[in-house]
């Protein structure tokens, strides 16, 4: 399982990121895991579409890819702001880690450098 960071689909739907080839060979080589992201991570995906007017064809395009969305609860809101606290990461960022703490045998896909060295500092695996 993979809990995808929104700096990775935003690269791979817009071919002039410059993350984008990285991004599109990220998630070829690894499309035999199963791909998660939270409600407020794929939120932060959809701003750039829903300014223009694309949220449902963007949506089309992401559901290619069988991403498993994972949602939050009421329980949600003192781990996370423990994460947010601890790491000094944005909250969106902080949804990240909240998912991939709460799957076995999961890594997190990101191209965000602080994501990625608290991700270890939590010993959450990365996809290099």
């Amino acid at each position: 399982m993979i809990v995808l960071d929104a700096s990775v689909l935003i690269a791979h739907f817009q071919p002039a990121d410059p993350h984008h080839q990285r991004a599109s060979q990220l998630l070829a080589e690894h499309h035999h895991h199963q791909f998660v992201i939270n409600t407020i991570t794929l939120a932060e995906v959809l701003v750039g579409p829903a300014r223009v007017g694309q949220t449902d064809a963007f949506r089309q395009a992401l559901d290619t890819l069988a991403i498993q969305t994972h949602g939050l609860d009421a329980n949600a809101a003192v781990p996370l702001a423990e994460l947010r606290a601890q790491t000094g990461l944005k909250l969106p960022d902080c949804c990240v880690l909240y998912t991939a703490e709460r799957q076995t045998d999961c890594l997190i896909a990101t191209f965000d450098a602080r994501l990625e060295a608290q991700a270890q500092r939590l010993q959450i695996p990365t996809v290099n």
